[in-house]
């Protein structure tokens, strides 16, 4: 009797050779490994990166989602849904249409995936221990993490999950760690619920960034001049947001970069570094990314490490982004996840490694290389094709792939012909992404401009 079979002993005993038979009966088929995925909306880089990682990596996924009819369509389990739904906000994309990619065995499973009671809960009741719980969402990072704990699973610590993703945390955090740390950060929080009217009295650094506490993707950051746009705009987002917390902080101004980075706890791999392009204030939207050369600029990326650590950031993979002041550099923000909007798929095909297999591989227990083999020579620009006003789409070029003079471009329409939309200001505006890679920047340039130039896209 197999002692894990608890209905066994309910049974009647049967044997096949009692039967008159001589065949032994077929050994059933092993269960496959299971990953349990936190997701809210689809994104490209579950649906493209480690959806089929996973399968590459011959485990089962069981998906836990509080927007299951979303996945539902997005991997073409449901007939006649087609398209791309609404775009939010950066890694809570929704991705329409089937799935180009080969996936694993998946079941979805309806979750309140922001209660980790709940995700605990459900994910006991799947069945055998799982093989590792994991998340890219920014907004489920401490979940995960609290589930994968829970389970005795590799993962990574809640609290630096929970503190990078609280930008108020964040800063009191990098304070607590000094100045040989981090250059001292002005900021202020507006906690759950306060009165806007109690910022008026603050001795804040004018013009100042206002942001919410848990935001993402840039919305609802905004540039303020005085303290009664400080209040008048905490009122606008409190509108959209009721309650919501808000942080007050002074705006860095420099050069802005991203720096990518892989661990497992042991070894910390850095995997590239982006030079991003912002909108004019009082908007902060990315409206184009450029992958710097390989190794990353020094002195700028043993500082970020080093905060990083003091955050206690060092488990899987992660997205900061910061501001060059001089020789210093100053953290905006961390996103303890992969870097989005298709940079982390363009980031796998220029460095030449199964990097969506790396980062669940450590969520497994598995180390690290010391060295993942990857290539240095590539170079990408992600060009961001935005919206510049509300209404509804009427021309817009079709996806297609082009390659000339040693340069893929790699066009995909993020918003459908027809579609109508508010203005958002964030990257919900993003009507197309241009993906434009080779080893000479100056020939991409060149072919993003003759991109740009011979094609339209017209709002109505």
């Amino acid at each position: 009797m197999n002692e894990n079979d608890l209905d066994a002993a309910s049974r009647p005993f049967s044997s096949p050779a009692l039967r008159g038979s001589s065949a032994a009966p077929a050994a059933p088929a092993p269960r496959p490994p299971r990953l349990h995925l936190l997701a809210l909306n689809p994104t490209d880089s579950v649906t493209e990166g480690f959806l089929p990682a996973a399968a590459r990596l011959g485990l089962a996924v069981t998906l836990l989602t509080d927007q299951p009819e979303a996945h539902e369509r997005a991997y073409g389990r449901r007939e006649g849904q087609e398209g791309r739904g609404e775009r939010g906000e950066r890694e809570e994309r929704e991705e329409g249409g089937a799935a180009p990619h080969p996936f694993p065995a998946l079941d979805i499973v309806p979750c309140d995936v922001r209660d980790y009671a709940e995700v605990i809960s459900r994910i006991a009741a799947d069945g055998p221990r799982p093989r590792a719980v994991f998340t890219n969402s920014d907004h489920l990072q401490a979940q995960a993490a609290l589930a994968a704990q829970y389970f005795g699973l590799p993962g990574k610590d809640w609290r630096a999950a929970l503190r990078t993703k609280n930008k108020a945390e964040l800063r009191r955090a990098l304070a607590a760690a000094g100045p040989d740390v981090a250059d001292p950060v002005w900021s202020a929080e507006l906690a759950t619920g306060q009165d806007p009217a109690t910022l008026a009295g603050l001795d804040a650094p004018y013009p100042c960034v206002l942001k919410p506490r848990e935001g993402v993707a840039s919305e609802d950051v905004v540039l303020v001049a005085d303290a009664d746009e400080l209040v008048r705009r905490c009122a606008e987002i409190r509108e959209r947001r009721p309650g919501a917390a808000l942080v007050v902080e002074e705006f860095l101004d420099g050069e802005l970069r991203t720096l990518e980075t892989l661990g497992d706890g042991r070894t910390l791999h850095v995997l590239g570094a982006f030079r991003t392009e912002l909108s004019p204030p009082p908007h902060f939207i990315e409206e184009r990314l450029h992958l710097l050369p390989a190794p990353p600029p020094q002195p700028h990326t043993d500082q970020v490490l080093a905060q990083l650590r003091a955050l206690g950031v060092g488990f899987g993979v992660c997205h900061t982004e910061y501001v060059v002041q001089g020789d210093r550099a100053c953290l905006i923000e961390v996103n303890y996840r992969a870097i989005g909007d298709q940079c982390d798929l363009v980031l796998a095909e220029l460095l030449g490694i199964p990097l969506f297999e790396y980062i669940l591989r450590t969520h497994m227990g598995e180390p690290l290389p010391d060295d993942l083999g990857a290539r240095t020579d590539g170079r990408v620009r992600m060009e961001y094709v935005m919206a510049d006003r509300a209404g509804r789409l009427a021309s817009a070029p079709p996806a297609g792939v082009t390659e000339r003079d040693g340069v893929r471009l790699d066009y995909r329409p993020l918003r459908g012909i027809g579609e109508e939309h508010p203005l958002h200001r964030t990257n919900r505006d993003f009507l197309g992404v241009l993906r434009a890679t080779g080893t000479d920047q100056a020939r991409i340039d060149a072919a993003v401009a003759r991109f740009l130039a011979a094609h339209r896209w017209e709002i109505v």
